[in-house]
């Protein structure tokens, strides 16, 4: 026997329309509502396992709007699925804003396990720890793209990207790191799933006519203090510090030659 809830956060499939719990397609069954991402999206998963469940647009473009009428029919004793077009919701999908109100008006909520893309992806790549940090979509600024790539030199970092764009974001992540190597996947769970783990120039090479499908990108840490010294050296500068200045800090830093870095940092 389930305890029951009034709020519940309900994975859907990513792809194969199969990879959705019993538990998940008895609570869209059960409740009165089913908060969509896009109403149409959820309906064809809703008509492949005859559900008539009623469903609402709950979107990043209504969520703040939505939430007081969201808390009205929950604390009239109805309850609500929150689903997003595919995979977890709040893994970069609208939700927060709504989560927060319902904690702060005490209303039961419970998150159930399912499909996620972070999770299948990195299933299926090889890591030497399990560290690792996963920042969402990759910045459409160069600027945001490029302070993340530097920040996250030394953990391996997990990324979605669109196909029109993860080109163009390899060759940004090259300027930074060199020939790094990086994993990617997409289609995951699909007919057309490919997981490739290569050299950043040999991915770039092996789509440069195109890519298709969703994507989930990693690329791997890296020790190397070249990487985080040349970091160091544009963050010290955008600070005001004078080149011998810079030189000081990070030779004592980085327990590197100091004449070394000083060449470094009059490249820059």
């Amino acid at each position: 026997m389930q305890r029951k809830f009034q709020f519940y956060i309900v994975p859907t499939p990513i792809g194969n329309m199969e990879d959705i719990s019993l538990r998940a397609l008895d609570v869209l069954k059960s409740v009165d509502y089913i908060a969509c991402e896009d109403t149409r999206t959820t309906q064809n998963l809703l008509n492949k396992y005859d559900i008539r469940t009623k469903t609402f647009a709950y979107h990043k473009y209504n969520e703040k709007s939505k939430v007081n009428e969201v808390i009205w029919i929950l604390k009239s004793g109805k309850t609500i699925a929150l689903v997003s077009d595919a995979g977890t919701p709040m893994i970069c999908d609208p939700g927060s804003v709504l989560l927060k109100e319902l904690k702060n008006n005490n209303i039961e909520v419970t998150a159930l396990p399912g499909a996620c893309a972070i999770t299948t992806f990195l299933s299926q790549v090889p890591r030497d720890d399990e560290e690792y940090t996963f920042v969402g979509f990759f910045p459409k600024t160069d600027k945001a793209g490029k302070e993340l790539i530097q920040k996250y030199t030394k953990t391996n970092m997990v990324f979605y990207e669109s196909p029109n764009r993860i080109i163009d974001t390899l060759k940004n992540i090259k300027s930074i790191r060199g020939e790094v190597q990086i994993a990617l996947g997409r289609e995951l769970t699909k007919m057309f799933e490919e997981i490739t783990i290569d050299s950043i120039d040999n991915i770039m090479t092996k789509y440069k006519d195109g890519i298709k499908g969703e994507i989930v990108c990693m690329i791997y840490a890296s020790d190397d203090n070249d990487i985080e010294i040349d970091t160091k050296i544009e963050k010290l500068k955008n600070k005001g510090f004078k080149s011998k200045e810079i030189a000081t800090i990070l030779s004592e830093l980085y327990e590197v030659n100091k004449n070394e870095v000083y060449e470094k940092v009059i490249k820059h």
